[in-house]
């Protein structure tokens, strides 16, 4: 009984794989196929095939470096490897001979001739160079594996620094938490503790009911929904889970409530929040007026907190188009530094060291959790918008401060 000849064809377009797999099938051919390198390393080990197609140009090791492992392994060192390719640039054969394949065919396949080609190579056919051709070939083989080494190298040392930096981005957030849940449970504890004995906590606060007690419970109370509220709504951003209920809004309206709400902070800290009249002109925007509000609260917030006290916030706007509206938000605070306005928007991140982080939610940079920004970015993306932010640069001393543009469309397109 003849043995069934096996072929193993490591290529990562799907209508070639099918296309040769059909064709050498109908010749009594047993295929394998794979789409990558490691994927084709694994089914070679394994299968053992009798011949192995490689296409150049795959994603991960290329066609020509699979082919020098393969001839490292003492099964392979004489199995035939035809190169499979459409790469036929010039020195593209030659290469993948000098780097140990057995042949090099073009696609699109000859379906007619394919299967003879195939036969060929199984029953001994080799292509050749001459030693000068092999050993220019090879040296500029060797080269080119130098060059992609060097590039994947710079690849790991950025993808490392980007895991440091979200390894410490974690770090930073598991402190920041802990730190922001311990003043509102603080609270909710002291305050509990007065209300087991009433009549020393009226003695101590000096008051004939338990008014001023509650309203500590109840700050505590809400600190720690805001903190909660917040992971929550960034949670169901990067999920894609946060659906709109899009109506009419009016933005004037909106950001006026804002600013009337934020008028006891901005008191206490004596910055004025000032809303040009300009904005009441602007169109309505379909949105989610919950969670534009939401947004606009964070970039306005985070205005208010790294502008120092007697600065200024400026809320205008204006129509870009016939469907799109621009807000900005411009303090005079210290500004964001160049390196770190690209990442600001990113879950968790807090500018400077987390050692002079305070919980103080009014104080001059006060407390958070770096999660405002980002969960501003996500709502008004989800509208289908864009928020970004210019600024000199950082300087405590000079107050460059910091322009946020918040770009909205009028009309939501309707499904």
């Amino acid at each position: 009984m003849t043995q069934t000849r096996t072929v193993l064809y490591i290529e990562d377009d799907i209508a070639s794989q099918r296309l040769v797999e059909r064709v050498l099938q109908s010749r009594g051919y047993r295929v394998f196929v794979a789409s990558n390198g490691v994927d084709g390393l694994r089914l070679a080990k394994e299968e053992r095939p009798q011949l192995i197609l490689m296409d150049i140009n795959l994603p991960g090791m290329n066609g020509k470096e699979i082919t020098t492992r393969l001839r490292s392994l003492a099964h392979f060192s004489h199995t035939p490897i035809v190169a499979l390719t459409a790469n036929i640039s010039p020195g593209s054969r030659e290469q993948a001979l000098a780097a140990g394949c057995t042949g090099f065919l073009t696609k699109p396949i000859n379906v007619a001739q394919f299967p003879g080609q195939v036969e060929a190579f199984m029953a001994g056919q080799i292509e050749s160079l001459s030693p000068e051709e092999q050993s220019e070939h090879l040296t500029l083989y060797a080269q080119s594996i130098v060059e992609r080494l060097e590039n994947k190298v710079l690849e790991l040392q950025t993808a490392n620094q980007r895991l440091r930096e979200l390894d410490k981005m974690k770090s930073d957030f598991i402190v920041l938490v802990s730190h922001e849940l311990r003043t509102p449970l603080t609270l909710i504890n002291g305050y509990a503790f007065l209300l087991k004995d009433k009549e020393k906590a009226f003695q101590e606060v000096g008051l004939g009911d338990a008014a001023y007690i509650v309203q500590g419970l109840n700050q505590g109370i809400d600190r720690l929904n805001d903190i909660i509220n917040n992971i929550i709504s960034v949670s169901r951003i990067a999920s894609g889970n946060l659906d709109l209920s899009i109506i009419p809004v009016n933005l004037f309206q909106l950001s006026n409530q804002i600013v009337t709400e934020q008028k006891k902070l901005s008191k206490e800290r004596q910055v004025e929040i000032f809303l040009d009249d300009v904005v009441n002109q602007l169109p309505k925007v379909d949105g989610d007026a919950t969670l534009l509000k939401l947004a606009f609260e964070n970039v306005i917030n985070n205005a208010i907190k790294f502008t120092p006290d007697s600065g200024r916030v400026t809320i205008s706007g204006r129509q870009v188009d016939n469907n799109t509206i621009a807000l900005m938000i411009q303090d005079t605070g210290v500004g964001i530094a160049l390196e770190n306005q690209r990442h600001i928007f990113e879950r968790f991140q807090v500018l400077g060291s987390i050692q002079h982080h305070s919980t103080s939610k009014s104080a001059f940079q006060g407390g958070g959790i770096g999660l405002g920004l980002a969960i501003a970015k996500g709502i008004i993306e989800t509208h289908n918008g864009r928020i970004w932010v210019e600024s000199e640069g950082y300087d405590p001393l000079n107050h460059p401060g910091s322009i946020f543009h918040i770009l909205l469309p009028i009309k939501q397109a309707r499904s």
